[in-house]
């Protein structure tokens, strides 16, 4: 692969994703903080971009890929993106909040799938050369996250400028790319392609289809870590917390690495299922943790995030190209894709806001409740997971 090309494909990365950093962990401690916002409007807030996720893919899928060049859409989105983020900085109202919010995440929703899109369009090898590429996305969080922290403005607009002057950069650099034409193509992709209509025909696998279930149930629970960990671990005491909180990203990678082992070792089933033991794990130390007393719960917390989003979330993706042909592979990446992070986080994120507004009395937060319910949750899933999934293959990967 051409060094020149990669290196930029890596830039493209790293810069969109430090947009994406900068502003998605810190949101809610600036909505609570700075608006005064409710619960409920920072699980819309969060709602948001579920709601974008669920209608980028068509706009990538029928017009961004069959009219215009990528990387050019990625520049004009990226700026476009800029001038929302300037606008949102000028916000002084939760309610108002929501709908700017929601046309920003309108413009930046896309940006996830055309990265991948462009890179996936001047690599030769997808599994040797495009996993370089994507973990200068975790490594740009990491990054941003403790610019963030060291400049101690969490709960502040500038988490907004910092992600507006980045996707200035990433706009203009976009034009840089290298030139990705629209696919050339006889058949035009249909609304029921997109959804991934034809995927449908895994359901007939019921281990599949508990698994599918499984995967939108998660994302609900996955919704209060987003929206809700960092003011929980600032409520508990917790100094420098966009910092600590990077610690999840490192871990992110470095279980990342351990998944071709623990296939051989656990197989599929026990793989998923050691994620979502993970989570609930995970919610209770937040839940209990305590940054005067017992801050070493909290870190554990954070680092369970590489077993919970890697043996869940990216084994899944890894069994559903096994599952799938290769007709409908990118199909059912799309149909899990469209109902994780546009349905389960949808209503996770709803329900977060609800639940925290409940265990709020006087200002205060009850974070040991809330914490309990998303575990609680997890724990459900994770029962009729075990009870009812039987596919164990060890895929080799």
């Amino acid at each position: 692969m051409n060094t020149s090309i990669r290196v930029k494909l890596m830039v493209m990365m790293f810069l969109q994703f430090f947009v994406w950093g900068a502003w998605y962990g810190q949101m809610s401690k600036f909505l609570f903080t700075q608006l005064n916002a409710t619960g409920d409007q920072v699980g819309n807030a969060y709602m948001a971009f579920s709601i974008a996720m669920l209608i980028s893919p068509f706009f990538v899928g029928m017009i961004a890929d069959r009219y215009f060049s990528a990387q050019k859409v990625l520049g004009v989105l990226n700026l476009l993106g800029a001038v929302i983020l300037y606008f949102i900085t000028q916000i002084d109202d939760a309610g108002n909040f929501f709908w700017y919010i929601l046309v920003y995440c309108l413009t930046f929703a896309p940006t996830i799938s055309l990265t991948t899109s462009i890179a996936m369009r001047h690599i030769t090898s997808p599994e040797k050369d495009f996993p370089s590429i994507r973990v200068m996305g975790t490594v740009s969080w990491i990054v941003v996250t403790n610019i963030i922290g060291f400049m101690a403005v969490g709960d502040k607009s500038t988490i907004f400028q910092i992600a507006m002057f980045a996707a200035v950069v990433q706009g203009l650099f976009s034009f840089l790319l290298p030139e990705t034409p629209p696919k050339v193509s006889t058949e035009k992709p249909s609304f029921a392609q997109i959804l991934g209509a034809d995927a449908f025909a895994l359901f007939k696998d019921r281990s599949f289809t508990i698994f599918f279930i499984a995967s939108v149930l998660i994302c609900i629970p996955l919704s209060f870590y987003y929206s809700m960990a960092n003011p929980s671990l600032t409520d508990s005491g917790m100094t420098n917390v966009e910092n600590k909180m990077s610690l999840g990203q490192a871990s992110e990678v470095i279980f990342m690495l351990l998944i071709p082992f623990a296939f051989q070792k656990f197989g599929v089933k026990w793989m998923l299922a050691i994620g979502l033991v993970g989570w609930i794990i995970r919610f209770i130390c937040f839940g209990y943790g305590d940054a005067v007393t017992s801050e070493w719960v909290l870190y554990c917390a954070i680092l369970l995030h590489g077993v919970c989003f890697d043996f869940f979330f990216v084994t899944g993706q890894i069994y559903t190209d096994n599952k799938a042909g290769v007709k409908i592979k990118a199909q059912a990446q799309g149909l899990i894709s469209l109902a994780t992070y546009g349905i389960g986080m949808a209503i996770g994120s709803k329900l977060a806001g609800y639940v925290t507004d409940i265990y709020t009395i006087d200002g205060v937060k009850n974070w040991t409740s809330i914490w309990m319910i998303p575990a609680a949750i997890a724990a459900i899933v994770l029962v009729l997971f075990v009870l009812i999934f039987k596919d164990n293959t060890k895929v080799k990967v």
